[in-house]
């Protein structure tokens, strides 16, 4: 979930940048240069990433092939990039600051998509998941019950509405979910909330 800030055009951002800013509540990633700020998700995103996270969490721990975490928790490509996905599996738990090959120990990066951000997660994101090699970059659009699996080397993402298999390295089985039933209970938690 990023949008561009309006910054001048000679500056080129590096994470070590983006650390210095002020911590103002907003979300700050950078991508090749270019600065990303996100304001706060809308309420429908955080429900849908908290069942999403609740599902994949039990599924690493049970099949100790990682650890779930949600953003705010930074992954660096070196200079070159500094994002937080809203939801990532980590071979490792990493440290704040850790060094360049965080972003290489990512197995999954999911992003819940907002109408705001969709053309740089589509985009600019994906980019840069399949040339680090994240295993699996799911974009997640729990308005149009769908997630979009992209991997390295895909030109397109498969578009899944049904059923989504994980299967990652040193996992014993495979993790299913179940899409209909997932987006199902997205929109009943917003509708009991009362929240879009």
């Amino acid at each position: 979930m990023a949008m561009p800030a309006i910054t001048p055009a000679q500056k080129y951002w590096r994470p070590d940048d983006v650390w210095a800013l002020p911590d103002d509540g907003k979300r700050y990633e950078c991508i090749d240069g270019e600065l990303l700020v996100s304001p706060a998700p809308r309420a429908r995103h955080q429900v849908a990433l908290g069942e999403l996270f609740a599902i994949l969490r039990v599924f690493v721990m049970t099949h100790r092939v990682g650890v779930a975490l949600m953003a705010p928790s930074d992954l660096r490509d070196g200079d070159r990039a500094l994002v937080q996905p809203d939801l990532h599996v980590h071979r490792t738990p990493p440290t704040p600051h850790d060094d360049e090959s965080t972003l290489t120990q990512a197995l999954l990066c999911v992003e819940i998509l907002s109408p705001s951000t969709a053309r740089y997660d589509r985009k600019l994101k994906r980019s840069l998941y399949q040339r680090i090699g994240v295993s699996e970059y799911w974009i997640v659009d729990a308005d149009a019950h769908l997630v979009e699996r992209w991997r390295p080397g895909d030109e397109r993402p498969e578009v899944l509405s049904e059923e989504l298999a994980w299967n990652p390295a040193g996992a014993s089985a495979p993790l299913f979910i179940d899409l209909r039933t997932l987006f199902a209970e997205v929109d009943r938690l917003c509708g009991a909330l009362r929240v879009d």
